[in-house]
């Protein structure tokens, strides 16, 4: 079955990159070579690799996943990832599939609970079980014809919905995206942070906000995210910033500022940390790779 999901993938990439599909939430990306580690964000999702293998960064952890394992990404993270087996005649080839709450909570109602004790890493990488593959490649094959997929689509994507939240990452599921134990707290933090990354805080606010302690809010965003909630703005102001500069032509100078720093060289320190190298030369690398490509 992963070389049926590779062959329907390699049909429907044309080349290097990611490619939207007919589907409302699926990517399908293509690599004819290992990659540097490259930051980024993903929403909560599913991941799946068809050839070839990846790792994803979060934190000290390290998430190496193929073509036997899936990834769930079970909130919004600011990542690093790295495709470190691929070639010409073996390209990698996977799909990200954005998970939908409303359907997760309609799911989950009809789903026996099992208990997750105490606050749950928002990453994960388990075994690839033949039905939820088999529900994946059919959602995949859909995006071939618009009209069947207008009709069908919606019910594979509650079967895949179902197979999760049945698999052994069910529990960590059910507490990420709908908030039991003490996940909703965090992930109202995780909301607060997105809708007000320009603004400076202070952690007892946002303490205040979600009503927990400060350490209590550090230990269990810390659980969730591996980072602070400090770190967690940094990241989404150092992305958004990168993004303004590649699809808005802004300068660092002018995108520091529009994301809430107040120096642009500590801007640039920071960035340089997380991109491994300074602000113009990244923008110029990543558009001659895009030009390239």
């Amino acid at each position: 079955m992963p070389t049926q999901l590779a062959h329907i993938i390699e049909q429907l990439t044309s080349g290097d990159g990611s490619h939207a599909t007919e589907i409302s939430g699926l990517l399908l990306h293509r690599l004819s070579a290992p990659s540097l580690p490259t930051p980024g964000i993903l929403c909560a999702s599913l991941c799946v690799v068809a050839q070839g293998a990846k790792e994803v960064r979060l934190g000290d952890g390290v998430y190496r996943y193929d073509s036997e394992q899936f990834l769930l990404v079970a909130a919004h993270m600011p990542i690093e990832s790295q495709v470190i087996t691929a070639s010409r005649s073996a390209p990698y080839l996977s799909l990200s599939l954005e998970l939908d709450q409303a359907m997760i909570c309609e799911v989950a109602a009809q789903v026996p609970a099992e208990e997750l004790q105490g606050t749950s890493a928002a990453l994960a990488v388990s075994p690839l079980e033949p039905e939820l593959l088999d529900a994946v490649a059919r959602l995949v094959a859909l995006s071939r014809n618009p009209r069947d997929s207008a009709v069908l689509s919606p019910l594979v994507m509650r079967e895949i919905t179902y197979r999760l939240l049945a698999s052994e990452q069910g529990p960590r599921l059910r507490q990420i995206a709908l908030g039991d134990g003490s996940s909703p707290r965090i992930l109202r933090a995780l909301r607060w942070l997105r809708e007000h990354y320009t603004e400076p805080f202070r952690i007892e606010a946002l303490a205040r906000e979600v009503h927990l302690s400060p350490s209590a809010l550090h230990q269990h965003f810390k659980s969730v995210t591996a980072m602070s909630p400090l770190q967690y703005q940094k990241q989404l102001r150092l992305h958004e910033a990168r993004r303004l500069m590649l699809s808005d032509h802004l300068d660092a100078a002018e995108a520091s500022f529009r994301v809430g720093y107040e120096s642009p060289s500590q801007f640039s320190r920071e960035y340089r940390r997380l991109f491994g190298a300074p602000p113009r030369q990244d923008i110029a690398d990543a558009r001659s790779t895009a030009q390239a490509s």
